[in-house]
């Protein structure tokens, strides 16, 4: 069934968008595993698309051809979100190996600066630190319990120092300095985490590096944000826009919305600043019927089973009830 759906005219009509976010540097797969992959499992995947004779496209070609209605069979384009240092350590040395294209959706803001995303790297810290209750975190301006058991509670801490780092309107260095405060209450050794770049972006210098070997770097907004707001959407979308061109001296026109948030007010924001296509994180094959601003990936984690990926490469299991 993989194989006749797979060879089938249905399936030349269809485009698979992979998404990916992490690939773990450590141990980030066992943290967040919907977030993050071992690069192990990676590389599974993709030998997977290799030995099936899946044609990997660039995702503007894919797409170009998807519309045009003249895909090649089994058509696949790959495409990571945010652009974290692990795409440059660990991804993209198998993707060379393959020699796959990819895309990188990149965010902007944290690859000027050297240190780790704040929300992100608190709650790595906390879940390292997982089944103790220090005190009521006091040192640290919270009022919440400092109750490191479940992932919930470590949860509900992270989203208090993001409610205090907002209060106090703390820009990216405030954040760090929070976070270094939070790694020696923890009696985490902040500066060894900050070497290996765990959580950290790509800086300019990776980003232009992998440009010039050939990997496609999109619009992912400056500050992984989707404001409400026109003036404050347009805004990221331009220093995005702004940080790549300078960065790669190309015209990034794709977009991806941060955390699969989007609003139908969103559309022609982005028509207005010449954006030709958006991802989505609604689960689904794309083709030429659907609005070239909503696409639907297939978002692959630490969860999906091999079996399960494969399903999703032939079509196959586009056709089977999930959830």
């Amino acid at each position: 069934m993989f194989e006749a759906v797979g060879q089938s005219r249905w399936r030349q009509r269809h485009l698979l968008i992979l998404c990916y976010h992490g690939v773990s540097l450590e141990d980030e797969h066992v943290w967040r595993p919907n977030l993050y992959m071992n690069p192990e499992t990676l590389e599974q995947r993709f030998r997977i698309l290799k030995e099936g004779g899946y044609n990997v496209l660039p995702l503007g070609d894919a797409l170009q051809h998807m519309y045009a209605q003249n895909l090649p069979p089994r058509s696949v384009a790959i495409t990571f979100d945010d652009g974290t240092y692990d795409f440059y350590k660990k991804a993209y040395p198998i993707l060379k190996s393959f020699g796959f294209p990819a895309t990188v959706y990149q965010s902007t803001y944290y690859s000027d600066h050297t240190f780790p995303v704040f929300n992100l790297i608190a709650g790595y810290m906390l879940w390292k630190k997982g089944g103790i209750i220090p005190n009521r975190g006091r040192e640290l301006g919270l009022d919440v319990p400092m109750d490191l058991r479940t992932d919930a509670s470590q949860r509900a801490v992270v989203a208090a120092l993001v409610s205090k780092a907002d209060k106090e309107q703390l820009n990216g260095r405030g954040k760090d300095d929070l976070a270094r405060q939070l790694a020696t209450f923890l009696g985490i050794d902040y500066d060894r985490l900050l070497e290996k770049r765990i959580l950290q972006l790509m800086n300019p210098e990776e980003i232009s590096e992998l440009s010039a070997k050939g990997v496609d770097f999109q619009l992912h907004t400056h500050r992984h944000r989707t404001p409400e707001d026109g003036e404050l959407f347009l805004k990221e979308i331009q220093d995005n826009r702004g940080s790549l061109q300078r960065i790669t001296g190309t015209m990034p026109a794709h977009f991806c919305y941060p955390s699969g948030v989007y609003r139908q007010q969103f559309l022609p924001w982005l028509e207005a600043e010449r954006v030709i296509s958006a991802t989505t994180c609604e689960l689904g094959l794309a083709n030429s019927t659907n609005h070239q601003l909503l696409l639907p990936r297939f978002v692959d984690t630490s969860y999906r089973t091999a079996l399960e990926f494969e399903s999703w490469a032939s079509g196959i299991g586009h056709f089977v009830p999930h959830r």
